[in-house]
């Protein structure tokens, strides 16, 4: 099933064609450059320019707000073309959400911004999952907090203009501030990792000490508890870009089978399609027609599913292409090393160990 087709229309929402449109005229062609090297400012700005990056953002805003599901089905295509740009690009939407339902006084100047994407935003908050430890420390001073410690992963490095930083407090709270993101006094950052996939993302680890953020640009404050909840509901599901990887795949996979008459990669394309259909089918009820705090077994079942799926239709893919996959622009490589990737990408205890129970059987 392609993103199209499972569109609610018969014709696809301008947001999804722009989205189809950029990922066959720009993200894909370029894909194997920007793997090698970085993720373009260009390649941002282009999103921005046709209203994705709003996504997250009302339209009185500025935004392009869009259903959920045509949400998930736009990042499956981006992430399909080009998971570099897609992560990078993806980071941004949860800084406009908080930015978007805050009261704080930076929302009037910074929220339109953003969702014209003349600003792009990054996250560092993953650290805290790691509660009861504070990675990242916020402690109140006068006029707004001080932040100290190590945000270990921050995507972006130099394409964002401003970020959301996630700090715990001795009581139990977490505290988030909208930084701007540059070497500052209280910030600095390493040189960005070189990770086996997804190096071109610039990802990097933040070092804050005692880095005073005023009160009129903190978004939120709210029960660590709370919003340990609130992380295990969106860590329970698939991510759009798993099925999106998976998808460009089989695409690959067809496509080499019917150059080739390679009959069973033929078969297997059909097979693993079939099996997407599905577990697209699945996710999309349990997204949009079951509360959100209910079924967590099953949500993490499919999500392990769709992981599985996905390292199935790359690796079909590396073993269709033979030594020429091997080759780092090859994009049977380049999927491959990006399906690890999302293996571990927002990867939760329940996830890791609900996926390994599937090899474990």
């Amino acid at each position: 099933m392609t993103a199209e087709a499972s569109a609610t229309s018969p014709e696809p929402s301008p947001l999804l064609r722009a989205a189809q449109e950029l990922a066959a005229d720009l993200l894909e062609p370029h894909a194997a450059e920007v793997d090698a090297t970085t993720v373009p400012r260009t390649h941002l700005d282009a999103l921005a320019k046709v209203g994705l990056m709003g996504l997250a953002a009302p339209v009185e805003d500025g935004g392009s707000a869009a259903p959920p599901r045509l949400q998930r089905r736009i990042q499956e295509v981006l992430s399909g073309a080009d998971a570099a740009t897609w992560f990078v690009s993806a980071q941004h939407h949860g800084p406009v959400r908080m930015v978007a339902e805050s009261s704080a006084p930076v929302r009037s100047d910074l929220l339109p911004r953003l969702a014209r994407g003349e600003l792009v935003a990054g996250t560092a908050f993953a650290h805290l999952r790691r509660w009861p430890d504070r990675p990242v420390q916020a402690v109140r001073t006068r006029g707004g907090w001080h932040f100290s410690g190590l945000a270990p992963w921050f995507t972006g490095w130099e394409r964002n203009d401003v970020f959301s930083l996630g700090g715990a407090t001795p009581g139990g709270e977490v505290v988030f501030a909208i930084v701007d993101a540059r070497p500052q006094p209280g910030l600095t950052a390493s040189e960005p990792m070189s990770l086996a996939a997804m190096t071109a993302t610039r990802t990097v680890r933040l070092t804050f000490d005692q880095l005073f953020v005023p009160d009129s640009h903190i978004v939120a404050v709210q029960p660590v508890e709370e919003w340990l909840h609130n992380d295990r509901r969106n860590t329970v599901m698939p991510s759009p870009a798993t099925f999106g990887v998976t998808e460009a795949a089989i695409r690959r996979l067809r496509e080499i089978g019917q150059r080739s008459e390679l009959v069973p990669g033929l078969a297997a394309a059909k097979r693993l399609e079939e099996r997407l259909a599905g577990l697209r089918a699945h996710a999309d009820r349990l997204f949009d027609d079951v509360p959100p705090d209910e079924r967590h077994d099953e949500r993490l079942a499919v999500r392990a599913d769709v992981a599985r799926l996905m390292v199935d239709a790359t690796t079909a893919l590396v073993v269709a292409g033979g030594g020429r996959s091997m080759a780092m622009a090859d994009p049977a490589q380049r999927h491959a090393r990006e399906a690890a990737f999302l293996l571990v990408q927002a990867q939760t205890r329940p996830a890791r160990e609900t996926l390994l129970g599937q090899w474990a059987q």
